[in-house]
């Protein structure tokens, strides 16, 4: 199978997000062969170079999601667009722009007869038939690149939000506005000017492979979204950080870099296009329950949503897990904080721990914060190794928001752990550790207490929650999940009768793309009764 890996901002580039898991997929699946799509975010990202690459990435092909289109990408619509492909613009721009530009407004209508135009289906339906309509015209007259940053595209936005409907947000936007909204859409809308579909010189880029797997629902999915609706190829959309949630928060800590109205139109726009990337993929896989609920919640249809978390390379921790001969020894005594930065409330926890066993250490993972004076007897590590663990009588971990890697790693080590109730710990850990509520300094001295006092209770825990990692996050599991996958969905997927590029390679048809046998009177053989 030939797998396409849509992704934006990671994978292959080293400084990006989410390579890890790919890099573990790409290798584990030595089996298939993957192409690799890959969106850029800045010039650092590119100058950082790339993870080494196995032998079944087949190719790779980047484009920038960041300055001026590239020349190669304005095609026809370098300045060449004829009267026909102005037209076609126009009436897919105005449609998109006024999908955007009414998301979140409020109905002009009395409630129990809002009408058809500010309806969210409707706004969802218009935004989908122009997004299509703009993909089928970039590939018809070579690009869309220039078109998005013309006169006609400033004008088209400036009317749709004065038009009536349009969310209040958007009412005063300038020209400057104007300009930057337009800009940071085309770079949004790039992947529908690549020349990644098919090109004349006999490249035939996504059309000849077997599944897309997107990282995330924004961009990256773009290509796939085309691929589906060019060659009817399979969609797989992964993420274990939502796209649009990253957005709203990011752009939430940039809002001085851009104006309201600006914000309003993009976020309106993203909104959307997680909603249709939604709805057209045969299969969404969130890493843990907090992604699944944002998904739900963002429109994806919980029939299609199968969880698959993330692996983390049990190999470093196996010797501490096993008690291996020379690993540290669970000495009664040592706390280990792995839970990120620290707060006061763990200092307030650490003196009521200390009232009652006073000879009680804590080492913490991390940098000391300047002008933050920790108590004695306190030590500080920048990252957690097996060694980290292995000398922790109890270890503080977890994660406020994402994957909480820390306690799993601990888990791995057969540590018991205790974990402030956030996030997606309650999942991770299931009954093997102890759950205290966030920021609670009584709660959690308590909880430590009990474990630091009853040893077998300690290695009861410990060995319970290396067990449930073993079962559940290991990264065999992790590759062999999404091979099953992967068989899932082309086992479903129409047979294509495209022909191979090597006729030699076997099974390169399905059994069932090949027509039946005609059983004539002439050509059927003896034992069929033929006289």
């Amino acid at each position: 199978m030939r797998v396409g890996l849509l992704t934006e901002g990671g994978y292959p580039y080293a400084a990006g997000e989410g390579g890890q898991w790919c890099d573990q997929l790409v290798r584990g699946l030595g089996g298939h062969e993957f192409e690799i799509y890959a969106l850029s975010r800045g010039a650092r990202q590119e100058r950082c170079g790339w993870y080494g690459l196995p032998e079944q990435v087949r190719r790779v092909r980047t484009a920038p999601l960041w300055g001026d289109p590239p020349e190669a990408l304005e095609g026809t619509a370098g300045g060449a667009y004829g009267k026909r492909e102005r037209r076609r613009f126009g009436e897919h721009f105005a449609e998109l722009a006024a999908a955007i530009g009414s998301v979140g407004a409020p109905p002009s209508e009395p409630a129990d007869d809002p009408g058809p135009t500010g309806s969210s289906s409707d706004q969802a339906y218009r935004f989908a038939d122009a997004l299509h309509g703009l993909a089928d015209l970039a590939h018809d007259a070579g690009g869309l690149g220039p078109a998005l940053r013309s006169e006609q595209a400033l004008r088209t936005l400036e009317s749709a939000c004065r038009a009536p409907g349009a969310h209040p947000a958007v009412y005063g936007t300038r020209v400057a506005d104007l300009l930057a909204a337009s800009a940071l859409l085309e770079r949004a809308l790039r992947p529908l000017s690549l020349d990644w579909y098919g090109a004349s010189d006999g490249d035939r880029g996504l059309a000849a492979v077997d599944l897309c797997h997107a990282t995330s629902a924004g961009p990256a999915a773009l290509p796939g979204l085309l691929a589906k609706r060019f060659f009817g190829t399979p969609l797989l959309v992964t993420e274990y950080e939502v796209r649009l949630r990253a957005y709203y928060l990011n752009s939430a800590a940039s809002a001085a870099g851009l104006s309201l109205p600006v914000r309003t139109l993009l976020a309106a726009f993203h909104r959307l296009l997680t909603a249709e990337v939604y709805r057209r993929a045969d299969l969404i896989t969130p890493g843990d329950a907090q992604v699944r609920r944002w998904q739900e919640r963002c429109g994806a249809d919980r029939e299609r949503l199968r969880t698959v978390p993330p692996g983390v390379d049990e190999r470093p921790y196996e010797d501490v897990g096993e008690g291996a001969e020379g690993t540290a020894v669970d000495d009664g005594r040592t706390l280990v904080w792995a839970g990120g930065r620290t707060e006061p409330y763990l200092w307030e926890a650490l003196d009521i721990v200390r009232e009652a066993e006073p000879g009680v250490r804590l080492r913490v993972v991390g940098i000391p914060l300047p002008g933050n004076r920790p108590p004695d007897g306190v030590c500080f590590e920048e990252s957690a190794s097996p060694e980290t663990y292995a000398a922790g009588s109890v270890v503080l971990a977890g994660a406020a928001d994402g994957f909480p890697l820390p306690l799993v790693e601990a888990m791995f080590c057969g540590r018991a752990t205790v974990s402030p109730d956030a996030g997606t710990v309650r999942e991770v850990i299931g009954g093997t550790g102890l759950v205290v509520p966030p920021r609670a300094p009584r709660e959690l001295a308590d909880a430590c207490l009990a474990l630091l006092r009853d040893p077998e209770r300690r290695a009861r825990l410990g060995a319970a929650a290396r067990a449930r990692a073993l079962e559940l996050f290991t990264v065999e599991r992790h590759v062999t999940a999404f091979g099953g996958i992967y068989l899932e969905l082309i086992s479903h997927a129409p047979v294509r009768q495209d022909a191979p590029a090597d006729p030699s390679v076997p099974f390169a048809h399905a059994t069932e793309a090949r027509p039946p046998l005609s059983w004539s009177a002439r050509q059927a053989p003896t034992w069929a009764g033929r006289r």
